[in-house]
């Protein structure tokens, strides 16, 4: 009865473990913004269990992310979520990241204030072909995420690249990434940028605490949500998970916002 007993406690650990999707960003604090808070809540509250990581510098854009990667440059902090408890981990190298899980699913993004620029993805295929090398479960899938305009009164100085315009970044973004990432392999983007612009239109240009930093309430919720209905294919109206900052009403509206956005063909939008 023992050894029975065993072997079941045993079955059910590596079920448990097996359930787990592993999914980590290569990013910046826009990548902070989406997945280190809300998203693994969102997701146990449906039954689902996350390992979720993001590699994490400032304002990184995809070149230096290459240049890291090429001369394993302790460069980042490595903030990782298991079972509601988040973890960080200073200068750390991308390699060792990379390998410190068999990641399921890797997420790479271009620096919110060239996101919509062509011209900066053109390391892209070379980004994407290094952490191809690296990674240790090679059916892993890489993704893009879709970062978000600043909002309309942004003091960033990037935003003069769009004319300090908010509908002008927006596109500029959309045509960016359905230009630039299907063409280098990436076939999958979690469109934060377009639930971000869905929940503007019902909430105000209020979910930046910033100008371009999500808020830790509203905007942030807004992109996790779009990360959960991405990652576990579950449409997230519903979902009874919300900060206590959120009312029931408001969340309600967030989850619809992102909803919307996973249900929009995002490239055939940007040619409109």
């Amino acid at each position: 009865m023992r050894f029975l007993c065993a072997i079941v406690m045993i079955l059910a650990v590596f079920v448990c473990n097996a359930r787990a999707l592993r999914v980590l960003a290569i990013g910046n604090s826009f990548s902070q913004d989406a997945i280190e808070q809300n998203l693994y809540e969102l997701a146990a509250a449906t039954g689902d269990t996350l390992i979720i990581g993001n590699a994490y510098i400032p304002g990184c854009q995809i070149d230096l992310h290459l240049s890291n990667i090429r001369s394993d440059k302790a460069a980042y902090s490595y903030r990782k979520v298991v079972d509601r408890v988040k973890v960080k981990r200073d200068t750390t190298a991308l390699s060792m990241i990379l390998s410190d899980e068999p990641w399921d699913v890797i997420s790479l993004q271009q620096a919110s204030h060239v996101s919509g620029q062509k011209h900066t993805y053109a390391n892209l295929p070379e980004l994407k072909r290094e952490v191809e090398a690296r990674m240790p479960n090679k059916d892993a899938e890489i993704i893009w995420h879709m970062t978000w305009a600043y909002a309309g009164n942004s003091n960033h100085s990037g935003f003069k690249n769009y004319g300090n315009d908010q509908d002008v970044m927006n596109d500029s973004i959309l045509s960016a990434v359905c230009s630039e990432v299907p063409r280098n392999g990436i076939s999958r983007i979690v469109p934060a940028g377009l639930a971000i612009q869905n929940a503007r239109e019902v909430f105000g240009d209020t979910l930046n605490s910033d100008g371009y930093h999500l808020s830790l309430g509203l905007g942030r919720y807004v992109a996790a949500c779009t990360w959960y209905e991405f990652l576990t294919g579950k449409n997230v109206k519903g979902n009874p998970y919300h900060p206590g900052s959120i009312s029931a009403e408001d969340a309600a509206k967030a989850q619809k916002a992102a909803h919307k956005a996973m249900k929009t063909d995002v490239c055939r939008r940007s040619k409109r």
